[in-house]
């Protein structure tokens, strides 16, 4: 149902493009709670244990390349410049997709086995830890940022408590986590390795995030709703229901 609402509300966030431009391959648009990805022309699809490329140039006739064992408890993928950064129950994978077809790892972000979308942006990932029926770890929610500027060391530089986090999306500044039954936050990220809080909204319900030219898409059980956030602020501008 979530991964439903979360091809809906791409379709919906294209449609305000009032530039009429449309996003460059790669930016991640998708949501950090995806399973799927295109980057240039390539599709990524995760499996509970694996990652698996297809070649689209030819849509009609999908090439399928290398398919790649990423371990347990596979989750989520984000694209991000020529990596894709895989969230897994025990960690992030960051895997160099300069050969399309080929995904090579060349990093791995470990943590307790906790539920693990993660976007990125810079040379930093934003990792969401929760606490969860599907996930082994009870107690832990938390907001980790990861410097991944040297794929040989990365570091965790800033964790931060969390009610229940879920899906996350970044730009520029601006870091939106949706907290499930909890809420929606909106934080200052300007300082990676000091972030703030700008606003809290536990009136609604936010399980995955999508921003994009002052436009936030919140993906929720009532439906999709639509942000403003184009004075650092969140501001609802409309809710598409969804029924069951």
């Amino acid at each position: 149902m979530h991964r439903l609402l979360l091809v809906l509300s791409l379709l919906f966030l294209l449609s305000c493009n009032k530039d009429g431009g449309s996003p460059t391959p790669g930016t991640g648009i998708g949501g950090s709670t995806a399973r799927f990805t295109v980057s240039d022309n390539t599709l990524y699809i995760v499996g509970a244990t694996s990652l698996q490329a297809f070649d689209i140039t030819n849509s009609s006739n999908p090439i399928p390349g290398a398919k790649t064992t990423v371990g347990m408890g596979v989750e989520t993928i984000f694209p991000y410049r020529d990596k894709l950064f895989v969230g897994t129950q025990t960690g992030m994978f960051i895997y160099d997709i300069t050969q399309p077809a080929r995904p090579k790892q060349v990093s791995v972000y470990t943590h307790i086995q906790s539920c693990d979308p993660v976007v990125a942006q810079g040379n930093y990932a934003y990792v969401t830890l929760r606490s969860g029926t599907n996930c082994r770890n009870r107690t832990n929610n938390s907001l980790d940022v990861v410097d991944f500027s040297d794929l040989n060391n990365l570091k965790q530089i800033g964790s931060y408590p969390m009610k229940n986090p879920h899906g996350l999306g970044v730009d520029g500044k601006l870091l939106f986590v949706g907290e499930g039954e909890y809420g929606l936050r909106i934080l200052d990220v300007s300082n990676p390795a000091v972030v703030l809080p700008i606003q809290y909204i536990d009136s609604v319900k936010a399980y995955d995030v999508i921003p994009y030219q002052n436009r936030l898409i919140v993906t929720s059980p009532a439906g999709i709703s639509q942000y403003s956030y184009a004075t650092n602020q969140l501001t609802h501008l409309s809710t598409l229901p969804v029924q069951p």
